[in-house]
């Protein structure tokens, strides 16, 4: 088995190990179903990208990149831009949540320590 062989073997088996995983992970209720989605759409773009590397080629050419190659570091780049910015998004509309949650809360427990006798 040649390098270039052995490394496709390894990037399906990478992409399908990350599949199952990720459908392993949401049928325990560790990962939710949009999580999910993400990982599943990148383990298929392993096994696609590393099964088939000129489809890269082919793209980048497609689209006039002189280095096709780098057309995948720099989408790469953008989309985990993107998931960050997803999650600080999620971040911040948990902390909100659990602000409000624990204002609500001391609210309450200070009716109860304190009660109106009105």
């Amino acid at each position: 088995m040649t390098g270039l062989t052995l490394l496709r073997v390894i990037l399906a088996l990478l992409g399908l190990g990350i599949g199952f995983l990720m459908v392993y992970l949401v049928r325990r209720d560790r990962l939710h179903g949009i999580h999910a989605v993400w990982w599943i759409a990148v383990s298929t773009c392993v096994i696609v990208f590393g099964m088939f590397p000129r489809v890269i080629d082919w793209i980048g050419t497609l689209l006039g990149v002189s280095y096709p190659p780098i057309l995948l570091v720099i989408v790469t780049l953008l989309l985990v831009l993107v998931k960050l910015l997803t999650i600080d998004l999620d971040r911040t509309r948990h902390d909100r949540k659990l602000r409000y949650l624990a204002q609500r809360i001391a609210i309450l427990e200070h009716e109860v320590k304190h009660p109106r006798h009105d």
